[in-house]
């Protein structure tokens, strides 16, 4: 399982179930697609998708809060360039990359558990992030599966 996780070959030879490959393109297509709306139209994301009422907030927090999510947008966005990477010429790293995207759900989740922000209504945001985990568990597993 460790040779798959961290190959001592870093090539594009990939091992793994086929459907595996077409799992993390989906994820790492719908979270770039993501991260680009929060960056060009952070407000509409935020009201909608995730709930947050900036309304309530003072124009200047409410901005505050805007670029602070378009910042953590960037950042998750050079993440899915390494994925994009990876899909086109490292696949060996797959199971790795599988593994980082669900490490990082998993801490954004703890974060938001002890720092929660106030949301409005029922955000559909988290059903597609969960959904998107539940498929990110599913390809590493079947990263880790030797194709037949």
């Amino acid at each position: 399982m460790f040779s798959k996780l961290l190959p001592q070959l870093v090539d594009n030879t990939y091992s793994g179930r086929g459907l595996a490959l077409w799992l993390f393109a989906v994820v790492v297509a719908v979270k770039i697609l993501q991260s680009v709306l929060v960056m060009f139209n952070g407000s509409y994301v935020l009201r909608g998708a995730d709930g947050i009422p900036l309304d309530t907030y003072t124009p200047a927090g409410a901005q505050a809060v805007v670029s602070i999510w378009a910042l953590a947008s960037l950042n998750r966005l050079v993440i899915l360039s390494l994925c994009v990477l990876v899909l086109v010429r490292y696949r060996s790293l797959i199971a790795l990359m599988f593994s980082v995207l669900a490490i990082q759900y998993l801490a954004s989740e703890a974060i938001f558990r002890l720092i929660p922000i106030v949301r409005t209504g029922t955000p559909p945001a988290f059903r597609v992030n969960f959904a998107l985990f539940v498929l990110t568990i599913v390809g590493l597993s079947l990263s880790f599966w030797e194709a037949g």
